[in-house]
């Protein structure tokens, strides 16, 4: 091309100057955010469409004089603040979305075409406020197919939505949607606040579970830690005390045989001493017979033969004593067949002086002068004696008991000797 132009102002004739000036008009570098389109010329495009122009992207071009037009179109970025104001979810609840969109104009083909035919001479703010109004209504669109807490709870997922919408429309404009981010949604209702109340409290349930748990498991680790710990330590001791245990074992399966041997020579040392002892205790046994025999058994014998003699002497002296008994009792039955009848009173008279004698044997010794019976109808026939004899003896002088104490003595004096011994197991 630049050759065609040089040949071009050869011919012309034009001068160095003239074609420095030339060329600086007609030559065109296109920056890396912009496009250069230079209208005038037909060229096919890919699709088999013809268009009136050519397009230069991050090169350089020089313009056909009178045949083509330079025309540049800005690819930088737009920033466009959007703010829907009450645009209905679904479900009737009105909603002021607020966001912030990156837009450019497409660099690519086919959408460049787009862009060369709707937006090309028009001015960035035509532009951003072209962008700005699609992307409301497609935000629009996009809130009535969500409810406010799809729209609240997950604004990735709601951009993307809003992506998904705008692309088509964007793309119809030659327009591209780098970014775009929601920054703010509320409502005159104050739904979402009580959402966002209703989440909090969910949320600080949630927090409150989860420390409850937290703490539930730390406590259960805790304990399960402790356990282990403990086990731990159960493990240590039983080690030490099966380590303590077996060397105990070994110390007194080491020591078995010493004290064996120590045992087996103290029981031997005991069995020789008891061995040696045998004949000495066989003296003793025999001494102690001796004197058992010298002490007991001859002083036993000798008290046992003069306990015979004194039992022969007592049976002589009774069976004497029982022959002498029974010769007095023959010789009393002679006395008694002799003396007659009045043997028994005799006998009687002579008893009653042994009573007499035991009876005032018992009596202190008083002089009585004098015995008065004061009052004799009430007595018994004792009475009545005693009081008649001594009635008689102070009216006449007679003392009777002293007459018969006399006629007692010589009736006694007559009688056989041996008529006052009586066997001892005669009656009375």
């Amino acid at each position: 091309m630049i050759e065609a132009i040089a040949a071009l102002l050869a011919i012309l004739g034009v001068g160095t100057g003239a074609g420095i000036f030339v060329i600086r008009n007609l030559y065109y570098i296109c920056q890396p955010n912009e496009i250069l389109i230079f209208a005038g010329s037909s060229r096919e495009l890919a699709d088999g469409r013809r268009v009136g122009y050519r397009l230069v992207k991050g090169g350089s071009s020089v313009r056909i004089p009178l045949l083509e037009r330079a025309l540049r179109m800005d690819l930088s970025n737009m920033i466009i603040n959007l703010k829907v104001a009450n645009a209905y979810s679904k479900g009737g609840i009105p909603l002021t979305v607020e966001g912030v969109a990156n837009i450019k104009i497409a660099g690519e083909e086919p959408a460049i075409h787009n862009a060369i035919e709707r937006l090309l001479g028009k001015s960035r703010q035509e532009i951003e406020q072209m962008a700005k109004e699609t992307l409301e209504g497609n935000l629009r669109g996009v809130l009535a197919s969500l409810t406010p807490e799809q729209v609240n709870e997950d604004k990735i997922a709601f951009a993307k939505s809003l992506l998904d919408e705008a692309e088509d429309d964007l793309e119809k404009l030659g327009l591209v949607l780098d970014t775009l981010q929601i920054q703010n949604i509320s409502d005159d209702v104050r739904y979402l606040d009580s959402i966002g109340r209703k989440q909090q409290a969910d949320l600080l349930r949630d927090a409150r579970i989860a420390e409850a748990k937290a703490k539930a498991e730390s406590a259960i680790q805790t304990a399960e830690n402790q356990k282990i710990t403990e086990l731990s330590r159960l493990d240590r001791d039983i080690g030490i005390s099966r380590a303590e245990a077996d060397r105990r074992i070994k110390d007194a399966m080491t020591k078995r045989d010493a004290v064996v041997a120590e045992a087996i020579a103290e029981i031997a040392a005991e069995l020789a001493r008891i061995q040696a002892e045998v004949p000495v205790q066989q003296e003793r046994i025999k001494q102690v017979e001796q004197q058992l025999q010298a002490d007991v058994i001859a002083p036993a014998e000798a008290d046992c033969k003069q306990a015979i003699a004194r039992a022969q002497g007592s049976a002589a002296r009774i069976i004497e004593d029982g022959k002498a008994r029974a010769e007095g009792t023959l010789r009393l039955a002679e006395s008694w067949k002799t003396a007659g009848a009045n043997a028994r009173d005799i006998f009687l008279l002579q008893r009653l002086e042994t009573l007499l004698r035991t009876l005032t044997s018992a009596v202190p010794d008083i002089t009585v002068h004098n015995v008065t019976v004061v009052d004799a109808s009430q007595g018994n026939t004792a009475t009545k004696a005693a009081s008649f004899i001594e009635q008689l003896k102070q009216t006449t002088g007679i003392n009777l008991a002293e007459a018969i104490q006399n006629l007692s003595d010589s009736s006694y004096k007559s009688l056989p000797q041996n008529l006052d011994k009586q066997p001892e197991d005669t009656p009375g």
